[in-house]
Order: structure tokens, then C-alpha cells, then sequence
């Protein structure tokens, strides 16, 4: 069976560059590398890593997150589909516990992430350092330490590391492409995961880094597109994603909301010294 990583990516070269390095060192290499980049142009010079790389362009002034999967998805050749997020660097067996996890369980599956102190990617990579200062988010359950382990809640769904075959991948249709910007559109995929009966599954040994960049807080460098995608959500699910920010965009008083309510009201824009507040330093990891 062959396998497809696929990566999207506007901008962090970098993170890229690392990302790719990564798959360079892995027990089982993937037979493909395709990156999504959502610019105009494709990153020149990238680095050999001995396997082929492939790269398209999906451009759009708001991150096309759920179209760029799906054109990623499109062009890839595998029977599996490994999505990593660009600031991910995969440890050496990321693949083939996704692989041998895809090959004996029908559904999503998803790995471990441990989030990256600011500059502790830089240089050669080193898998043991790596370990020893990256940090699970405390929002997110352990991983078990062999096989597999059934996760009840598909909303725990996250997009930064996953795997599922590409029959499962058509049967679902993808991601929905109205989702445009940032938010909304992994938790699209998860009700619809739950509403079609598929499991999801914490897969051990397929752990990937996280590497670090700034982190608002709230987001509110993307207020406008989680406004537009929650709505989306709640004309398409009768329910609110999200919620943890609208939450706290409405504590500020840029939208009048609740859970029970039916709409968001737009009461105000943040600008740019409210977006620059939530900036946060270099040590925050997460939000």
C-alpha cells in the first residue's frame, strides 16, 4: 500500500524545511511529499530529501485551509493520507504507526503533539531534545504507550496530525470548502465523522513537534473569519463551535453572543492595537 504526507503552507519556510527533513529520517519513508502552498508562487530551492516532492498552489486572501486539504488531497497518489500541519517536525516512526494504525482499524486516526519552546528548532534536528522540551497541550488526553485506543469524542478531532485512507477521505467529501479563513472547518469534519459512525483512534508512536510561533490571545487576528465559520457551523449543525472564543470576543464587548443564542452580533472590529494586546511573548506555546 503507499502512503501520501501532505502539507499546507503559506509563508514559515523554515517550518518547512524542518517538516521535510523530518520525513528524510523515518523508519518508513512516505512515497510522497505534496505541499499545498497558499500563495502565488511555490517556495524555491527547497531541500532533496529523497523521496518525490510534489507542490501546487491554491491561492486566496483568506487562508483557504479547507480548500488547500482538498486540493492536496486530490493530487496525492497514496492509499493512505498522512495531513501534518507545516509547523510540525514528524519523529522517525510518525509515519509508520499511521500506516500500520490506517492498515488494521477502519477510521481517523490521530497522534500526539508536543508544543516547542520558542527557537528549539533551530540547527540539526535532534529527536531527544526535542522530547525532553516539548509539552503536550494540557487541553488534549494522553496517548497510549502501544496500539491503538478508541477516542469517544470525535470533537477531539484537531487538524495538526492525522491519518485515514483516501476511500475514507472521498466518502466523507473532504473538507467543505464554504469554511474560508481560519476556524470551523476541522470541527465541520468531526460532526460529520460522528454523524457517518466513523471511530477515531489516539495512535501511539506517531508523535510530531510543534514548532513555535506567535500565539494570540484571544485570536483575535482572525476575529473575522471565526465570526464568518461559526456562523457557517451553526446554519449547518442548528449548534456553536468555537465557543471558547466567542466566549471571549463577547467578554470584550466586539460581539453580543451565547451558547442559546441563535446569532452572533457584530457590535464592533478589534483594531490594530486590541490585536496587537493579544499578541503574546515568545514562552507562550498555546492558547
Amino acid at each position: 500500500m503507499s502512503l501520501s504526507v501532505l502539507t499546507l503552507v503559506r509563508g514559515r519556510r523554515d517550518h518547512l524545511v524542518n517538516l521535510m527533513q523530518s520525513l528524510s529520517a523515518q523508519t518508513r519513508r512516505p512515497d510522497e511529499l505534496v505541499i499545498a502552498f497558499m500563495q502565488e508562487t511555490i517556495e524555491p530551492d527547497l531541500p532533496a530529501i529523497g523521496l518525490p516532492v510534489r507542490a501546487l498552489t491554491v491561492t486566496g486572501q483568506a487562508l483557504p485551509l479547507a480548500k488547500a486539504r482538498n486540493r492536496a488531497a486530490a493530487a496525492a497518489k497514496g492509499d493512505t493520507l498522512v495531513f501534518l500541519d507545516v509547523d510540525c517536525i514528524a519523529s522517525p516512526t510518525l509515519v509508520e504507526s499511521f500506516e500500520r494504525a490506517a492498515t488494521s482499524e477502519r477510521g481517523l486516526f490521530l497522534g500526539e503533539v508536543l508544543y516547542l519552546p520558542e527557537g528549539a528548532a533551530t540547527g540539526p534536528l535532534d529527536m531527544e531534545r526535542l522530547d525532553a522540551v516539548g509539552i503536550a497541550h494540557p487541553s488534549k488526553p494522553s496517548i497510549p504507550e502501544t496500539g491503538l485506543r478508541r477516542e469517544p469524542d470525535a470533537g477531539e478531532f484537531w487538524g495538526l496530525s492525522f491519518a485515514l485512507r483516501r476511500s475514507l477521505w472521498n466518502r466523507l467529501g473532504g473538507m467543505d470548502e464554504r469554511f474560508i479563513g481560519y476556524g470551523g472547518e476541522e470541527t465541520d469534519l468531526a460532526a460529520r465523522l460522528d454523524r457517518a459512525g466513523v471511530p477515531v483512534w489516539w495512535t501511539a508512536g506517531a508523535r510530531a513537534y510543534h514548532q513555535h510561533h506567535t500565539v494570540h490571545i484571544p485570536p483575535l487576528n482572525h476575529f473575522g473569519s471565526i465570526i464568518r465559520n461559526a456562523r457557517r457551523f451553526h446554519e449547518k449543525h442548528g449548534r456553536w463551535c468555537m465557543t471558547y472564543w466567542l466566549g471571549q470576543f463577547a467578554e470584550r464587548g466586539l460581539i453580543a453572543w451565547s451558547e442559546e443564542a441563535g446569532e452572533i452580533v457584530g457590535l464592533c472590529e478589534p483594531d490594530a492595537e486590541m490585536i496587537a494586546a493579544a499578541r503574546q511573548p515568545g514562552h507562550v506555546r498555546f492558547s
